[in-house]
């Protein structure tokens, strides 16, 4: 039977690795399509955010265009924090998912 300081241990020890999966979880920047930007607004956008190149923004663009949404990028959560930041810049409509 575990102690009261060796249950307080084995909690606290489970909530920091929760908290360092919930981190670790690849996080998923959604972009979805709105009748208000063009094609080359988004385009734009898309390259200065995620600084890909402009044949991929092009592909990302008409994805979304296409089926109204499409995944502009997955990792870190301040990475998506950061572009989601920039394509709101503009007032594209986003979710950062984890």
């Amino acid at each position: 039977m575990l102690s009261g300081t060796e249950v307080e241990e084995t909690t606290e020890t489970k909530e920091k690795e929760e908290v360092k999966d919930a981190v670790d979880t690849p996080w998923r920047l959604i972009l979805y399509d709105d009748d208000i930007h063009t094609f080359d607004e988004v385009i734009s956008q898309l390259m200065k955010a995620t600084g890909c190149s402009l044949s991929e923004a092009e592909d990302k663009t008409w994805k979304v265009h296409n089926e109204g949404k499409a995944l502009v990028h997955e990792g870190e959560f301040e990475e998506c924090l950061r572009i989601d930041g920039v394509l709101k810049e503009i007032q594209l409509v986003t979710e950062i998912k984890g």
